[in-house]
C-alpha cells in the first residue's frame, strides 16, 4: 500500500474553509455503496499492458471493507473498464489513437474487451452474490454514456460513494469528482486505492479533499458506518 497522510498545510486549509476536516462523522450505511474501480487483471496482473503494481496489495482491504459493508447492509459495486472493437479501433478512439502508442494499442484493446462480470475481476477479489456488476467505458463512470452506475445508485437509494480500486488519481478520482457533481458524497479509501507512485496517490487524494467529498482508511470507514 501507499504511505499517506495529507499534509498538515493541507488540513489547516481545509479546516480555514469550511471549519472542520471532515465533511461526515457518520455514514449511512444503508445508504451507502462500496464502488470498486478497475480491479481487474488489465491493471493488476502483472506484466498487464497497464499494469498498477501497488494495486495487488490493496486487495485485501478492499475485501474486508466489502465485507463490513455488506454485513451493514450497503451495497457492494464492482466497476470494470471495457471497450468494443469498432472496426480495426474501438469505442473510445480519441483515447486509443493517441494516448496509447502504436504497438500496445491492439494489446490494450483486447485486454480490455468485454467479459462476464466475474471473469472481469482480478481473481483475489472476494464477489458475493447480491454484489452489482457495472462496465464502464470512460475513465469516470458516471461520465455521460459512460455506464449505468448512476441510474443503479439512484435505483438503490444511495447517497454514499467509498470509492476503491486503481488508479487513484485517474479513473477513481474523475468517478468521485463526478459524484460530487451529481450531488453524492463521496469518500475516497486511501488504503482501498493504487496509483502508479506515492506522489500521484497523495496530490489526488489531497485536491479531493478540498474540493470534492472526504478521505477516510477503511478502518475509520467502518467505525463511521452507521
Amino acid at each position: 500500500m501507499h504511505p499517506f497522510s495529507i499534509r498538515q498545510h493541507i488540513v489547516d486549509r481545509v479546516v480555514a474553509r469550511r471549519g472542520r476536516y471532515h465533511l461526515h462523522d457518520r455514514l449511512p450505511a444503508r445508504k451507502t455503496a462500496f464502488v470498486v474501480i478497475d480491479m481487474q487483471p488489465t491493471f493488476v496482473a502483472p506484466g498487464s499492458p497497464a499494469e498498477v503494481p501497488e494495486s495487488r496489495s490493496i486487495v485485501g482491504n478492499i475485501n474486508r471493507l466489502a465485507a463490513a459493508v455488506r454485513a451493514k447492509g450497503g451495497l457492494v459495486i464492482w466497476v470494470t473498464h471495457a471497450n468494443q472493437k469498432v472496426g480495426d479501433g474501438s469505442d473510445w478512439s480519441s483515447f486509443y489513437d493517441h494516448f496509447v502508442a502504436a504497438d500496445v494499442r491492439a494489446r490494450t484493446i483486447d485486454a480490455n474487451a468485454p467479459r462476464p462480470p466475474r471473469e472481469s475481476l482480478w481473481h483475489e477479489l472476494q464477489v458475493e452474490e447480491g454484489d452489482v456488476h457495472v462496465s464502464k467505458n470512460r475513465y469516470s463512470a458516471l461520465a455521460h454514456g459512460s455506464s449505468g452506475l448512476e441510474r443503479v445508485l439512484r435505483s438503490a437509494g444511495i447517497t454514499t460513494l467509498l470509492i476503491a480500486g486503481t488508479k487513484t488519481n485517474i479513473c477513481c478520482e474523475s468517478t468521485g469528482r463526478d459524484a460530487m457533481m451529481l450531488d453524492f458524497f463521496p469518500v475516497m479509501v486511501p488504503d482501498c486505492l493504487a496509483a502508479l507512485s506515492d506522489e500521484e496517490h497523495r496530490a489526488a487524494l489531497e485536491t479531493f479533499i478540498q474540493n470534492f467529498g472526504d478521505v477516510y482508511e477503511s478502518a475509520e470507514v467502518i467505525e463511521r458506518l452507521d
